[in-house]
């Protein structure tokens, strides 16, 4: 089998940060400008093809071959590029980029390479980005530069000589981080689930057109009249600035204002004494509504057949493999809670553009607008959406896997698991949790525990995840840790199992085993790589990047690693906990679980669109809702006892029932 390594840079008038790659290798001025390679690590060469080169036969010829493992970082875009013009199956891409996120590294050629500590003369040039902007991207005509809207080769033929080497660099880092990472490959099933996922993102999903267009002008429209009426009541130059409102509210109020963050005009109205200062907040919360990026989002990334493209990043949040959003960010959609026929309503008015009767009938515009975001995604015509999610994963994964048997058999019953976590931490017969029952008040304290607590977290988490909000007292919040910790001792084992399985092979380089997990020491030294590692029962590995013991605040070791640090987005030293880890395992196992119900669905004639955390939306005609369910809940071999359930509907748009 031989490898080429490729490299590629192109020319589109699309903008492809925001519309996404379909669109931008869509557009008719779209072209291939260089092209680089290189066969199994022989020093790369360059086809020119913005100055008239051409591609050598054997260069054809090993695109289309299967006997010949295509490699490029972030693959899906040459493909994609590549095969406007020819035919170079996907099958036989592989993703560099998804080498270095399986490993537990971060996204980006420059970015990885840095974190490998590859050495300067195999890393990615810092110059490209200005010249991808020179020659990649339109430019503004002006007279100095004879009115043209693009720059070729001959119009800069030194910083054109320059790219040359960029794109030629691109090739030497992408084979030297594969290098790197080539004792720990990725395993043929993760390269199987990548090629499924490039196949639905290549799909995409259709969108309404009228209801954006109509969304964008409603939005438009009741911007102009709250801004209006804003200046009419204020007499401020700008109504949003944060600056102004601040002093117009102090001076109207009598009242020092702090700042003006979405919980604080939401006290500030409720407290406010003055008409106007309470109005001029309320005009403030509707022109906050970022509804309206998400439908200038979609308008962007529609592409000339009404459907988005490219919408989820496989292995997007890294280590645990669970995906990202993209362009439109799906994975963060309102939620809607207008019943159906409201909400089909409101979409015929957006549609139409009737804004006063909407103002009459539904009162706030950016909220409607918001709510209905999740309809503009629609099924192609003549079919519908099917629409399933599996119910409680998380909660069922960390059950089985800690072998928590009353939580197994709820699952295996009637699946109430508030209900049963109440009942389970106040001695209370689950009978009694009912509504209409004083009793029933402990299903809230049942649910805040269940949703905050199984991953070590404590009164902290509780009040994170809103336990204050709904009306629980601070000071009830550590009884309820105590009880819910109580009622699941198997999972708070597994807790300190999994940290004490993680040190031991820290310090004793010797695999441990727990819960049907293997924890590992994995290095290669000859290149510099140490992982912790943890196969999962699936057989994919979760990695933790040289990893280290270290004291914590309280004086025990303490695993630590690098990765990047979600606050400040850098790479840098993380350190982690028994709970910590436990979360990675238990997500990556749901992940694992909905990557082999698409794979089923796919294998039984579904045809997937697009997927939200556990949910997957698909396009079908005369497709059976409850066999759809029933293939998501069949038992995965890797995971026995383990069980799973499905629950969904039909709809001719998207929406949460």
């Amino acid at each position: 089998m031989r490898h080429m390594s490729v490299d590629i840079e192109t020319f589109s008038s699309v903008d492809i940060t925001k519309a996404g790659l379909y669109k931008y290798v869509q557009s008719p001025d779209f072209m291939i400008l260089l092209f680089a390679y290189s066969f199994d690590g022989e020093p790369v060469k360059i086809i020119d093809l913005a100055c008239g080169e051409t591609f050598p036969p054997k260069v054809l010829f090993a695109l289309a071959d299967p006997n010949v493992i295509k490699h490029a970082y972030n693959a899906a875009f040459e493909w994609y590029c590549l095969n406007k013009y020819g035919n170079s199956p996907l099958e036989q891409w592989k993703c560099t980029m998804l080498h270095g996120l399986y490993c537990g590294y971060t996204a980006g050629l420059a970015a990885t390479g840095e974190a490998l500590g590859l050495p300067k003369d195999k890393r990615k040039l810092t110059t490209g980005k200005a010249l991808i902007k020179l020659f990649c991207t339109p430019c503004k005509p002006t007279k100095s530069n004879g009115g043209r809207k693009r720059n070729w080769p001959a119009h800069e033929p030194e910083k054109w000589n320059l790219f040359k080497e960029y794109c030629i660099q691109d090739v030497v880092t992408e084979m030297e981080i594969e290098k790197r990472l080539s004792a720990f490959p990725v395993p043929e099933e993760v390269q199987s689930e990548w090629v499924l996922d490039q196949i639905i993102n290549a799909r995409g999903v259709a969108l309404d057109k009228e209801l954006i267009d109509g969304a964008l002008r409603c939005s438009e429209m009741i911007t102009q009249e709250l801004m209006a009426e804003a200046v009419e009541i204020s007499g401020l130059d700008n109504p949003k600035s944060v600056q102004q409102l601040t002093k117009w509210l102090e001076v109207e109020t009598g009242e020092e204002v702090d700042n003006l963050r979405k919980e604080t005009v939401k006290d500030l109205i409720k407290d406010t004494e003055s008409d106007s200062a309470r109005r001029m907040l309320e005009i403030r919360q509707e022109l906050s509504k970022t509804s309206v990026k998400k439908y200038t989002a979609m308008d962007t990334a529609m592409c000339a057949d009404e459907r988005a493209r490219g919408l989820l990043q496989f292995y997007g949040a890294n280590r645990t493999g669970r995906w990202a959003g993209r362009l439109v960010q799906v994975q963060n959609l309102p939620r809607n809670s207008m019943d159906d026929n409201m909400l089909g309503l409101a979409r015929e008015l957006v549609r139409k553009k009737r804004l006063e009767d909407l103002k009459i009938i539904f009162g706030n515009i950016p909220d409607t607008l918001s709510q209905l975001i999740r309809t503009a995604f629609i099924p192609a015509e003549g079919k519908t959406f099917y629409v399933a999610d599996f119910s409680a994963i998380e909660a069922r994964v960390i059950a089985w896997l800690a072998g928590e048997q009353w939580r197994l058999d709820v699952f295996a019953t009637h699946g109430k698991i508030y209900e049963a976590s109440a009942s389970a931490m106040f001695g209370i017969p689950i009978e009694k949790i009912k509504k209409g029952n004083p009793e029933y008040a402990l299903r809230q304290k049942g649910k805040i525990a269940e949703l905050a607590l199984g991953y070590q977290g404590a009164s902290g988490a509780l009040i994170t995840m809103g336990a204050l909000k709904m009306g629980l007292g601070e000071e009830e919040l550590p009884d309820i840790v105590r009880r819910w910790r109580s009622s699941n001792k198997r999972i708070v084992d597994l807790w300190y199992a999994v940290e004490n399985a993680a040190i031991s092979v820290m310090k004793s380089g010797q695999p441990a085993g727990v819960k049907n997990l293997i924890f590992a020491r994995e290095a290669d030294y000859r290149t510099g790589q140490d992982f912790l590692t943890v196969m999962l029962p699936s057989g994919r590995k979760l990695f933790y990047v040289k990893p280290f013991l270290s004291p914590n605040q309280w004086g025990n070791d303490s695993i630590h690693y690098y990765g990047m640090d979600q606050q400040t987005k850098k790479w840098t030293v993380v350190d982690t906990y028994g709970g910590k880890l436990v979360e990675n395992i238990v997500q990556a196992i749901a992940r694992d679980c909905l990557m082999v119900s698409i794979a089923r669905l796919s294998q039984a004639g579904y045809h997937p669109v697009f997927h939200i955390h556990d949910e997957v939306i698909c396009d079908d005609l005369d497709a059976d809702i409850d066999n759809m369910c029933q293939v998501m809940g069949e038992p995965i071999p890797w995971a026995p006892g383990l069980i799973l359930k499905a629950e969904g509907f039909t709809t001719n748009y998207y929406k949460k029932e």
